[in-house]
């Protein structure tokens, strides 16, 4: 993954169309490389998630091309390389698993990511719920060794109906179910590039099964707003 590292350090530091254009080449040999790699980890990851088995890779990487109509970032192009790989491909309301290829910040990713409000709704019932089981999935020493749950944007006080003091009310603060792993740009270097990959995102399988049973649950017909998205 050097060459993908590599020309998105040149590309941020030239992020406009007339260089693009001149280089266009390069960044289909890069995106080659990148679609190659993410191909052999959804394989991989299929091993032990037989959700991911037949996921295409074209549903999974996202765009190079940003959407700035309504930001004031006008800069038209992304400088890192993301896949998100689950079943139903980046668009899914699903947990699965995401590399983020960025030169100083790579990192491993999985969960449900900005969850849409019924299907929020359900996952905090869910996790307040079964919270014993949500911990010993996220306090786990492996998982817990190379992962944190993102925390950040949560919010203030538990929301309703959920009495903020009881057990595990803490977790229906959350705004998103993903957890993160920071990378050195290295870790993606090698022949055992996708096993170390695959094997660190194992770790991510028991919380993406944990929330996808909610998923599953919301997305049956007849229930929820999801349905209509099968």
């Amino acid at each position: 993954m050097k060459e993908v590292l590599e020309f998105f350090r040149v590309l941020a530091a030239n992020n406009d169309r007339a260089w693009f254009q001149a280089n266009k080449a390069r960044y289909l040999e890069v995106k080659a490389i990148h679609e190659a790699f993410t191909g052999k980890l959804i394989e991989r990851l299929a091993a032990f998630d037989a959700t991911i088995a037949g996921v295409a890779v074209k549903d999974c990487v996202f765009r190079v091309y940003r959407d700035t109509r309504f930001s004031g970032d006008k800069r038209p192009y992304k400088t890192h390389a993301g896949a998100f790989i689950a079943r139903g491909g980046r668009m899914a309301p699903r947990g699965g698993y995401y590399l983020h290829v960025q030169p100083g910040n790579c990192l491993l990713a999985g969960g449900i990511w900005c969850p849409d409000a019924a299907l929020l709704k359900a996952l905090r019932r869910d996790v307040f719920e079964s919270f014993e089981e949500f911990e010993s999935i996220v306090h786990a020493p492996a998982f817990a060794r190379y992962y944190s749950l993102d925390e950040e944007t949560s919010l203030k006080r538990v929301p309703p109906p959920f009495p903020a003091d009881a057990p595990g009310a803490r977790w229906t603060r959350l705004r998103s179910y993903t957890a993160s792993c920071p990378l050195p740009d290295d870790f993606l270097d090698g022949e055992d590039a996708v096993e170390r990959c695959a094997a660190r995102l194992q770790l991510l399988y028991p919380l993406n099964r944990f929330l996808n049973y909610t998923v599953e649950e919301t997305m049956a017909p007849g229930k929820g707003t999801l349905a209509g998205e099968m």
